[in-house]
């Protein structure tokens, strides 16, 4: 494949490799659970010390639906947020997805906006600088700092936000599920401020009811 096709059509190429067989897989999910497809709103949540990733999407009435979980296969670090380059943290918070990377490494990934604003403005009250970056959803069963999902199910996460759109989509990170218990962090060595970003997180998924 030429290598001075544009990014966007190196994407859809990405998931034409893949669409007929996941497609109709996804397509009954969505069906299931009357969440039109191509969604309209996404939403992924993350749970750290669970390790799944829940995937949402909203109805016609714009309810949020559970649409489906995900494995996370690796992680890094502890619970808690990511502070500094190479530190090997999963940051946690709400973000977007900004970019397709169909090259990747790790068979295909996603970019997520850390730092985001809420991690810039308390990095500069505390004084940190070099908070690092290019945080990914990816493939694979390794990762340090980012989210790995294997090959099947980044697969389907890329094709579902392909359709959705980058702009129509959230991730919310936390330490565990926040909808059931208190955060799992030992706050003794967490900055400050870290309460504040549970408490964040923790009304954010109060819009996503428990499933059983």
């Amino acid at each position: 494949m030429s290598s001075h096709i544009s990014p966007s059509k190196a994407v859809d190429y990405a998931i034409s490799k893949y669409r007929a067989k996941k497609e109709p897989r996804i397509i009954a999910k969505f069906v299931k659970v009357n969440v039109p497809y191509p969604p309209k709103k996404l939403a992924l949540l993350v749970f750290k010390k669970e390790k799944t990733i829940l995937l949402w999407g909203k109805d016609q009435n714009n309810k949020w639906r559970y649409v489906s979980t995900y494995p996370l296969m690796a992680s890094s670090g502890s619970l808690g947020p990511k502070l500094k380059e190479h530190d090997k943290q999963i940051p946690e918070g709400i973000y977007k997805l900004t970019m397709f990377n169909p090259y990747s490494n790790y068979h295909l990934s996603m970019m997520l906006n850390y730092p985001n604003a809420f991690d810039k403005l308390h990095a500069h009250y505390d004084g940190r600088k070099k908070l690092g970056g290019e945080i990914f959803l990816h493939g694979k069963t390794f990762s340090v700092g980012c989210l790995a999902v294997g090959d099947d199910a980044i697969e389907e996460l890329f094709l579902i936000s392909r359709r959705a759109g980058l702009d129509h989509i959230r991730v919310v990170i936390a330490p565990n599920d926040l909808r059931i218990a208190k955060p799992a962090t030992n706050l003794y060595y967490q900055p400050k401020w870290l309460p504040e970003l549970y408490n964040q997180l923790a009304k954010v998924l109060k819009q996503f009811p428990v499933t059983t």
